[in-house]
């Protein structure tokens, strides 16, 4: 068995004999075991035969200084390694309905919705993972503000009298028209079902009313508080039919427009001074220099709310339930096979175990080990192994009489060596008691045995993942089964996160480090492997910290870059903004600190913090070839160059091998030029001037000098993004020279 990609190291020779070596050596034996053979000449028969066999057992060498495919295989269940089963894609699945309803409508867990079938590729199905309810939202409060806070204190209360929402004085949204006034919705739902809901809101006000705004480019953001942030819901601009509150494709004056809004899946209820629900701002803002202002406040003079659908999330699986694998015979060590592989992992919340029905009628529920060492003979447990779906329960283990009594004389032998440097040399004369007798056959039930009978049901499982699973945005259009009330579902966002299950050659690669510590951490890489481990994903990157100004005795400190996003199917023409996709969750540190708090020496500290994020704008001029000097492939070309430098400038992808900006590498010109120059079209680039941002509390400033190297330190690592406050300028500029 060979690896190409491990080190080259002098392979075992157990014997070096060769095919010559063995004709000579059988010829010498030749008058020692039958004298009257005289004729050894190379023409005689016999001397065939002994080349033969001289052959056969030099074949035989060959493969005796090899480690055969399966007994690399066998080396590595023993030690109890398995190979990673596949891991299921993931997204989200907006369910429409045909027409909002007056009562609550419900799409049960585990709904299956699948891409289109064609004729050279099958349908990847996805399962909803929990129930979606689509309530009926309902206005509480109306509120108004001069300024956008985060937690909102200054609140002017426009709620109606008697609530009566469908015929409002005439209300202005913005009470001063002036960017960063906004208006807030707080709603409620009796019985707490729209989260995750689809809403559309109908605003009702005067048709065409002049305001100033571009109708195609309104000047505001829509978003709902989620319980940590305000959540951009607004999907796209066509979802806002009222055209920034113009109304100006309103054919009939006083007639309603719908905003259609996406809300948060986690919504929960929060109090912002005295009041109460669910909250949602729109908040009036500039986002480029060029956009339109309002030149007077809009107004509305009727509100109206229905949900229309909901989202929930889904995994690339399919669920099996209740299936039969088989009657017990009342022997240890007994296998079943699942009928559907690789099986996803279990979750016993979701009955995903097995349960056995013995003959007397009661029922057992049994628990899943990952091995039987720690089983007793009365312990109901099971081993699945996910990638083949054997299900296997408890073995009986014989062991015999001598190896146990071997076991217990070593014992009393350390135990009497240490009496021995005590005592006088006569004490160690001392025979040992005898035990066991070598004849005795011990045995050991690792797990209970079912019973005779019994019948072995697996209530619950998902089988699924792989690759395949990473569709993208707007795939996964079938619905499998009829829902009453809803019309249709979609994914907006390109699934992902699936990936296939491991080979062996993947493993031979990850082996070699697990066996070197087994999950312990001792040195710096070791901190770094546990850190990625602790959560499966959800860490792109760990740098531990070892030089002497960084490092404080008893603290081990990891610089961690979290994995937010998939970037196998990202568009990266805006970046990636560090506070969205690069800041450390309370849940992310919090799991991985627990997770290695079993594993590193005692006494010892983890701080885990982010990087030190520089933000880089990149100006020049670039000239194209003849060939693509036109306004078509301008637009074109300056496209891919803006998606071309944000991947290249990103702490998960970027960098001079892909694979993400490297911990205290510069940037400088050249790097620019090396990456731009390779798009098809570009002849060569002017300057390139480079600008730093750097981040003082919570907001981001450009430096306003361009710099020959943006250098950020040590600890520090480089990203780039386009920031919805126009006033950061941290695009990059792309000007087309002839």
């Amino acid at each position: 068995m060979d690896f190409d990609f491990l080190p080259k190291l002098p392979k075992s020779n157990l014997d070096d004999r060769t095919f010559k070596d063995l004709v000579e050596e059988c010829i010498l034996r030749i008058p020692r075991y039958c004298p009257e053979w005289t004729n050894h000449n190379p023409g005689d028969p016999g001397i065939t035969l002994i080349e033969l066999f001289a052959w056969l057992t030099d074949q035989m060498l060959l493969r005796f200084n090899q480690v055969p495919r399966r007994n690399y295989v066998a080396f590595l269940e023993l030690l109890g390694i398995r190979l990673n089963p596949p891991t299921p894609a993931r997204c989200s699945l907006t369910f429409y309905l045909s027409r909002a309803q007056p009562s609550q409508v419900r799409i049960p867990a585990n709904t299956e919705v699948a891409t289109v079938r064609t004729e050279t590729e099958e349908a990847v199905i996805f399962t909803t993972d929990r129930e979606l309810v689509i309530g009926n939202p309902q206005f509480k409060h109306l509120l108004t503000a001069d300024i956008e806070e985060d937690t909102p204190q200054y609140l002017r209360d426009r709620t109606p009298a008697n609530n009566l929402w469908h015929d409002l004085d005439e209300t202005l949204l913005f009470d001063q028209s002036m960017p960063g006034n906004c208006f807030y919705l707080v709603l409620e739902d009796p019985e707490n079902s729209i989260e995750g809901n689809v809403i559309a809101i109908n605003f009702k006000g005067e048709a065409a009313r002049t305001t100033g705004i571009n109708p195609d480019d309104p000047p505001r953001k829509w978003s709902a508080w989620n319980g940590k942030t305000w959540q951009p819901i607004l999907r796209t601009q066509d979802d806002d039919k009222t055209k920034g509150f113009s109304f100006s494709e309103i054919a009939q004056p006083l007639e309603g427009a719908d905003v259609v809004l996406h809300l948060p899946q986690i919504w929960p209820k929060t109090n912002f001074g005295t009041y109460n629900g669910h909250w949602i701002r729109c908040v009036y803002t500039i986002n480029h220099e060029t956009q339109p202002s309002y030149s007077s406040s809009p107004s509305i003079v009727g509100l109206a709310v229905r949900a229309i659908g909901g989202a929930v999330d889904a995994t690339q699986c399919i669920r099996i339930t209740e299936e039969l694998l088989g009657l017990s015979n009342g022997k240890a060590g007994q296998v079943f096979e699942l009928r559907s592989q690789p099986v996803l992992e279990r979750n016993s919340q979701l009955r995903e175990y097995i349960q056995l029905r013995l003959v007397s009628g009661e029922i057992e529920d049994w628990v899943e080990v990952p091995d039987f060492a720690e089983s007793g003979a009365d312990h109901p447990h099971y081993t699945i192994n996910s990638q083949t779906g054997t299900v296997q329960f408890g073995p009986l283990i014989r062991e015999p009489g001598h190896l146990r009594q071997s076991t217990q004389q070593r014992r009393q032998l350390q135990q009497v060596r240490s009496i021995v440097s005590r005592e006088s040399s006569q004490t160690s004369q001392r025979a040992l008691p005898s035990t066991a007798t070598p004849n005795i056959v011990l045995e050991r039930q690792y797990g209970r045995v079912p019973p005779p009978g019994t019948q072995i049901y697996m209530l619950a499982y998902r089988t699924g993942g792989g690759s395949r699973g990473n569709v993208q945005a707007g795939k996964i259009t079938v619905i499998k089964n009829s829902i009453p009330y809803v019309k249709n579902a979609i994914n907006y966002e390109p699934a992902g996160g699936g990936s296939d299950a491991e080979s062996l050659d993947e493993a031979v690669i990850r082996v070699p480090s697990l066996l070197r510590t087994r999950e312990s951490a001792l040195i710096p890489e070791d901190f770094e492997r546990l850190a990625i481990l602790a959560a499966t994903g959800a860490i792109a990157r760990a740098h531990c910290l070892t030089k002497p100004e960084h490092t404080t005795a008893g603290i081990v400190r990891l610089l961690i870059v979290p994995n937010k996003a998939d970037t196998s199917n990202y568009d990266f023409c805006k970046g990636m903004k560090p506070e969205e996709y690069f800041a450390l969750s309370d849940e992310l540190v919090t799991e991985t600190l627990d997770y290695m708090s079993d594993r590193k020496p005692l006494g010892v500290q983890i701080k885990l913090e982010s990087p030190e994020y520089v933000g880089v704008s990149v100006e020049t001029e670039v000239i194209l070839e003849p060939e693509y000097n036109n306004p078509g492939n301008r637009q074109e070309i300056r496209s891919l160059l803006l998606s071309t430098l944000y991947r290249f400038l990103n702490p998960l992808v970027g960098g001079l091998l892909g694979k993400g900006w490297e911990l205290g590498r510069p940037l400088y010109p050249s790097d620019i030029f090396a990456v731009c120059q390779q798009i098809p079209g570009v002849r060569y680039l002017g300057a390139v001037r480079l600008y730093s941002l750097h981040k003082f509390d919570t907001e981001w400033f450009r430096a306003d000098i361009p710099e020959l190297e943006i250098d950020p330190g040590p600890l520090g690592m480089i990203c780039s993004w386009e920031d919805e406050n126009p006033q950061v300028r941290s695009i990059h500029q792309i000007e087309f020279r002839d």
